[in-house]
């Protein structure tokens, strides 16, 4: 049975005509037509994505890798899904013709994943969903995962994010990095702030994406959404030309290299307020992230510029919740004269961002720690959760054994016994006397 494709089949190989040797032949053989070949099924990739997104409720992801089904992750969990056409796994074909169909062409597509093994695109189902696409090489072969994008723009309110959110995007100027794991929700959390500030402020919003997730409708500012490769070529390039737009907010989807963080820090120190992500895990790595990208020669003045400029670093992970489903655990770092000063000479015993953090949440800020003991006090998430996506896992589990005992009920009871203190005093004796 030959294998369906997502194109147009390509002709069969014509059998070669192979002359039999005379020499060794003592009569010719009898000559039987040949079968012809299958016709290749041709499937719909709107069809196949359909299928998948429709297996199950709170599909995130679509994974296709060869040597395994076809697969939606469900609330941070693999499943596979049958798929009518494609068979038990998905073999090489399969794959690539998936891949050639999400790329359509592109030159820039096939250049980055030719030169680099990857390449980042978007596709779209009508009806359905819109989704982002990477596409690359898996010893060899295509692999493709597409992540599901939300149609609804979320807000503040609707992810349940902290109160101090609202108060993050009242910043004028400076920068604030959203930082996690890939799939932790960064771009989810930068589109509820970015809607809050559409619904509030009359500003021009510029936004460096790669690709478009969510497409932002003109409410109260104006919205300019710019695409890596359709748009501009580098987000070096695109954020130097943002410059010149006269945005009040900035968004880089991702700041990537030494000259795009030059740019972003100049962008903050020149009046503008810069949204950003980076695939970093805590507050105290993002500083170091930061100044690790420049020379060392050039550090002294960087931190310098970072201690002035960064406003707030919001760190985050997806935990799975009671109940099923996830919830997201932050960390929240603003800025102060300890945090400036710990920027500017490094952290030490005296120094230290965790301990600064946790100092601060009266403000608002809180830690990993702070953040999942309050979940789990508040019954959302187990205790093996909370350790598991803890940083300091001695401090956690101190916090989970004090949450626990405060948690359970007295032991002591009322007896339903009071002391006759008259009888004491006048007999000398103790007697209990019933209420």
């Amino acid at each position: 049975m030959q294998s369906p494709t997502f194109s147009t089949p390509r002709p069969a190989t014509p059998i070669p005509n192979v002359r039999p040797n005379i020499a060794t032949t003592a009569r010719p053989l009898p000559v039987t037509a040949a079968p012809a070949p299958a016709q290749a099924q041709t499937l719909s990739l709107d069809a196949v994505i359909t299928t998948m997104v429709n297996a199950a409720d709170g599909v995130s992801d679509l994974l296709f890798v060869v040597g395994r089904p076809p697969q939606v992750e469900v609330y941070g969990k693999l499943r596979g899904v049958e798929v009518e056409g494609l068979g038990a796994t998905l073999q090489p074909a399969h794959v690539e013709a998936i891949a050639n169909k999400l790329i359509g062409g592109t030159e820039r597509l096939v250049a980055d994943l030719k030169n680099f093994g990857s390449c980042d695109t978007s596709y779209g189902v009508p009806n359905l969903a819109r989704f982002r696409v990477n596409i690359f090489k898996n010893n060899g072969n295509h692999a493709i995962v597409m992540r599901k994008l939300s149609t609804k723009i979320p807000t503040c309110d609707g992810l349940d994010l902290p109160p101090i959110f609202k108060e993050i995007i009242k910043e004028k100027t400076g920068i604030v990095f959203v930082t996690g794991a890939t799939g932790s929700g960064k771009t989810t959390t930068l589109a509820a702030m970015l809607n809050e500030l559409n619904q509030e402020s009359e500003i021009h919003m510029v936004t460096l994406e790669d690709p478009i997730e969510f497409l932002h409708p003109h409410l109260k500012a104006t919205f300019s959404q710019r695409e890596l490769g359709k748009d501009f070529s580098d987000f070096a390039v695109g954020l130097r030309a943002a410059l010149r737009q006269a945005p009040k907010v900035i968004l880089v989807g991702e700041i990537r290299d030494r000259d795009t963080m030059e740019i972003a820090l100049t962008a903050a120190e020149t009046g503008h307020v810069v949204f950003s992500t980076l695939h970093t895990i805590s507050a105290a790595q993002t500083v170091n992230r930061v100044i690790g990208m420049f020379t060392t020669e050039e550090q002294v003045q960087i931190r310098q510029r970072l201690a002035d400029t960064l406003r707030y670093v919001i760190s985050q992970r997806l935990a799975p919740k009671v109940g099923g489903g996830r919830v997201m655990v932050s960390e929240i770092m603003g800025s102060g004269l300890r945090t400036r000063e710990a920027i500017l000479l490094g952290e030490n015993e005296l120094r230290d961002f965790h301990e600064i953090i946790e100092s601060n949440y009266q403000n608002g800020w809180h830690s990993f720690e702070q953040a999942l003991l309050k979940h789990f006090r508040d019954g959302t998430i187990t205790e093996e959760t909370a350790m598991l996506y803890c940083v300091n896992k001695s401090v956690m589990r101190k916090a989970l054994d004090v949450a626990k005992k405060s948690m359970q009920p007295e032991d002591d009871v009322p007896s339903g016994f009071r002391l006759n203190l008259s009888a004491l005093h006048n007999e000398g004796g103790a007697h209990a006397v019933k209420k």
